[in-house]
This record gives structure tokens, sequence and C-alpha cells, in this order.
């Protein structure tokens, strides 16, 4: 027997579909909210309170005491040049040959075996102050016989920046007794006579011990 026919709810006739824009979610799509009517903008939740709220005045990266900072300009480092000459001197009359070298306090006070050097006076060249600085320096006197070479170098002292070069030579000795009471300066402390073979080791600067194996080539091809 068959069922009668259920009579319509009330309210329930039914609507007309509409076409919707393919960007716009279906109604079913869209969670009702209690108290909206349909088409009204729905309200956007709040944000979570930071737990850091921020500050009206946002903090420098500097931040400082109060009081406002003033960048003094540095000045700049003076520059100067100075220039050196020196050198070898060598007593080629026997064998082994030997090289007068002198002795030095450092800062520390330990003392530094080097060779012999000053600064140019006047118009001299770099040939006449090694002979001169040698000569005063160790009691030798010598003539030229080979340049060996340049150390250039820099160094800062009584607030400047030193840009050093000093230019070496090979003298053979000519005359002379070894002595340190010619030095104006009194910085040599000993003086001595040294093989040649002996001045790798004994040397404190790496800078003269290439100059004293540039002297000992130039003897060993002159022999």
């Amino acid at each position: 027997m068959a069922r009668p026919p259920r009579p319509p709810r009330p309210g329930r006739g039914r609507r007309r579909r509409r076409d919707r824009d393919p960007g716009t979610p279906p109604p079913e799509a869209v969670p009702d909210t209690p108290g909206l009517s349909p088409g009204a903008p729905r309200p956007t939740a709040p944000r979570p309170a930071s737990p850091h709220p921020a500050s009206p005045h946002p903090a420098s990266p500097h931040p400082t005491s109060g009081r406002p900072t003033t960048r003094v300009p540095q000045r700049p480092v003076p520059t100067v040049q100075e220039t050196s000459a020196g050198g070898l001197v060598v007593d080629i009359s026997g064998q082994p040959m030997r090289a007068a070298v002198i002795a030095r306090l450092n800062r520390a006070g330990r003392v530094e075996w080097c060779l012999p050097k000053g600064h140019l006076e006047g118009s001299e060249t770099p040939e006449e102050a090694a002979v001169r600085e040698i000569a005063e320096e160790t009691g030798i006197t010598g003539r030229v016989l080979a340049p060996l070479g340049v150390i250039d170098y820099w160094f800062a002292a009584d607030g400047r920046r030193v840009h050093k070069l000093v230019h070496h030579y090979l003298l053979e000795a000519i005359g002379g007794a070894l002595s340190i009471e010619g030095d104006p300066d009194q910085e040599a402390i000993d003086a001595a006579w040294v093989p040649l073979d002996d001045l790798a080791t004994l040397l404190a600067f790496p800078n003269e011990r290439r100059i004293a194996r540039e002297a000992t080539a130039y003897l060993a091809d002159s022999a």
C-alpha cells in the first residue's frame, strides 16, 4: 500500500538557483555566523596580543644615557720617510773570511747581533753613509765592493708611521781595529769578527741573514 505524500514544511519552498561568480565560494563553504544576515560582511578575528607590547618610541640601535653623542674625527697619523745605510765589512785576507758585526740591546733588554748601519747625514750618498756608519760602529774602515740590496719596512714611533729604507753594501776591510768607541750614539754594546758561515745563526733578523747570504755568494763567485 502506497504511503501518502508528506506535506511540505512551512517556509521550505523551492529556491531559484542563481549563477555565481567562479571565484566566489559556494554558500555551503562559508559557515554561518549567528546574528548576521545573508550577505553582511563577516568580522575578522582579533589578533592575539603580543607578550612584548611595542613601545611608542622605537629603541635606538645605539642606546645612550640621554646625552647626545658627538663623534670626534680622528686626526690622520703623519707618515715620514727615513733612509739609512750600512752593510757587511769583510776581512778577506785569511780563511775563513770574517765579517764585523755589532751587538745591541733591544727594547726587552735582550742582546741582538746585527749589521752596522745608520742614517744618512747631510748630502751623503747611501754608499758614503755605509762606509762612515760601519767605521763608527765597528772601528773598521772599508771600501765598497758591491750593493747587497735594500731592506724596506714600516714601524710606528713618536705618533708617526715611519717608512724605513736601509741600503746594504759589501765592503772589504782595509784598515782600523775592532772597537765600538767611535759610535756617537753609543747603541752598540759589543763588536766581533764572525766567520761568514756563522752569520746565518748569529744575526737576529731574517732580512739581515739574507743580506749575509748575498755577500757570501758574491765573494764565492769572485774567488
